[in-house]
């Protein structure tokens, strides 16, 4: 196995009114699968996570696993030797793809998976469970990457780890979750880099909708959406000789937030 990485230490869940929110188990988490669905992307800093929470409890239910309202992920990217899918993203291409295996630290639970972003600006989730987090292809789930990815999964190897603690919330008026990760941390080989200060909030709905409560106050604090890709950031941080002058802009949002600049959209 690659080496784990430690656990972000920086708890913050006591700061952000969780507990106001109503409980909503695994179980029960079904009629939100989304699997097919449009993403609207959001990256701000903490504190501004931290104002607009508390305005959310009355309109979500927030997801609880082994008691906890905030879930440890630690995924792992592939890609093949000339990074081609993170070059279709960064070239912009509309029908992009990215393969990884993820676990669900808490719930036990552990899979491959494919995401495909479609030229309609839909996102579709195909995955398979495996008895614990992957880090090769073999054969059963090269016979899944087959049927799910239009490349070669002989030519795919690990490339990037990253982790996180992710709030799900859950809304309690529309068919739409709401994905919350905070103390990013990507590694590589020897280097690691954590972003605490920056947040990554995704809103999944069946189709775009903007009376999403949780969009409604994200742009009331000059927040907009922007797309990203934890995968694509991560290259970019800790592979220096790839080409990343089309992130540039991000990059630069993304130093500022990490500095804990509440308003970087602004300047």
């Amino acid at each position: 196995m690659l080496p784990k990485l430690s656990t972000p230490q920086q708890d913050i869940t006591a700061t952000l009114a969780l507990n106001h929110y109503a409980p909503i188990s695994l179980s029960k988490m079904g009629r939100v699968a989304l699997l097919n669905r449009t993403d609207t992307k959001y990256v701000l800093s903490l504190a501004t996570l931290q104002r607009i929470m508390p305005q959310l409890t009355e309109v979500y239910a927030a997801l609880v696993v082994q008691g906890k309202r905030a879930s440890h992920y630690r995924t792992l990217y592939f890609d093949s030797a000339d990074f081609a899918l993170y070059y279709r993203h960064h070239s912009g291409m509309l029908n992009r793809y990215k393969v990884r295996a993820r676990e669900y630290v808490d719930s036990h639970l552990a899979f491959l998976e494919v995401k495909h972003k479609t030229n309609k600006g839909r996102t579709i989730k195909s995955r398979m469970q495996t008895p614990e987090l992957t880090d090769e292809i073999g054969a059963e789930t090269a016979a899944f990457l087959h049927n799910t990815l239009p490349f070669d999964p002989a030519e795919l190897a690990p490339k990037l780890w990253v982790e996180y603690d992710r709030i799900t919330l859950v809304s309690e008026l529309r068919q739409e979750r709401v994905t919350i990760d905070l103390n990013l941390t990507f590694s590589w080989a020897d280097e690691t880099i954590s972003l605490p200060q920056l947040v990554i909030v995704e809103v999944k709905q069946d189709g775009f909708s903007a009376q999403s409560e949780m969009i409604r106050l994200l742009r009331q604090n000059q927040v907009r959406p922007l797309g990203f890709s934890k995968y694509c950031l991560g290259v970019s941080l800790l592979y220096p000789a790839i080409k990343h002058n089309n992130f540039k802009s991000k990059l630069r949002l993304v130093q500022k937030l990490a500095q804990g600049q509440p308003h970087a959209y602004c300047h």
